[in-house]
């Protein structure tokens, strides 16, 4: 299994993109604007999309990617996994005719060209070789974890999320965590604001992880541009026991 990072920031800019992390080439963990960095080909690969929530940086992709694929989607749509809240979000925000066209019905509500999917906690998707379990965790908006497993290597991403028990009770129930993504928006400076939003700051992640009973490579996303020296250190200064690793667009994981 091979995860490769399109974007992982908390914001845009030069060499910014929101989140998006491709596994093998043919699932993507969310849409944001790192989706834009594929060629064509890549994105017509693209057979399965997994959705933690629905707010823009994680979707903000996603109108564009289905429409730049309308004509190759005809013959395969493509299939978008979420929440049954999140789908219908999307149904009531997005594709409404007003800010992008009704994708749940072209070219005709028979044969859409993509495929929503409702996907439930405890009910894990197999696409291949790989068995993609959802994860409630603790954000602004109903949102999700994925753990994605295949017969010898395990690897999860924390979504958007603040402090909570579901996704490391989750993990621990695993034999195994190679890899895990985790998210931390702010730094301790504005836990404030990190706890409003509903997000994770150095202090509540480093008390978060201390509940994790594995030690897997810990790779820090969705870091707030221009404070993520700030956030980083004190992650390391607060953790020096665990791997830690800032994520980057374009790094690439194989497991």
């Amino acid at each position: 299994m091979r995860l490769k990072v399109l974007g992982c920031s908390g914001g845009i800019g030069d060499g910014l993109r929101t989140t998006s992390l491709l596994i093998d080439d043919d699932i993507l963990i969310d849409c944001g604007t790192g989706v834009g960095d594929l060629s064509l080909d890549e994105q017509a690969r693209l057979q399965h999309i997994f959705i933690t929530h629905t707010h823009l940086d994680h979707i903000a992709a996603l109108p564009l990617l289905i429409d730049t694929l309308f004509d190759r989607l005809q013959e395969r749509p493509l299939v978008v996994h979420a929440l049954p809240e999140s789908i219908e979000i999307l149904r009531q925000h997005i594709f409404n005719w007003q800010i992008w066209p009704d994708f749940f019905e072209l070219p005709n509500r028979e044969h859409p060209v993509v495929r929503f999917e409702p996907m439930v906690p405890g009910e894990p998707v197999s696409v291949g070789a790989r068995r993609l379990e959802m994860v409630p965790v603790n954000h602004a908006v109903p949102a999700v974890a994925y753990c994605v497993r295949t017969d010898s290597r395990v690897l999860a991403f924390s979504g958007d999320t603040t402090t909570n028990d579901t996704l490391w009770d989750a993990l621990n129930a695993y034999e195994r965590l190679d890899l895990l993504v985790v998210e931390c928006a702010f730094a301790n400076h504005d836990r404030a604001l990190s706890d409003m939003a509903k997000h994770y700051c150095p202090e509540t992640l480093i008390a978060d992880l201390a509940k994790l009973r594995h030690q897997p490579r810990t790779c820090i996303t969705h870091l707030k541009p221009g404070d993520e020296d700030e956030i980083f250190g004190e992650l390391e200064a607060g953790m020096p026991e665990r791997e830690l690793l800032r994520l980057r667009s374009g790094d690439v994981f194989q497991l």
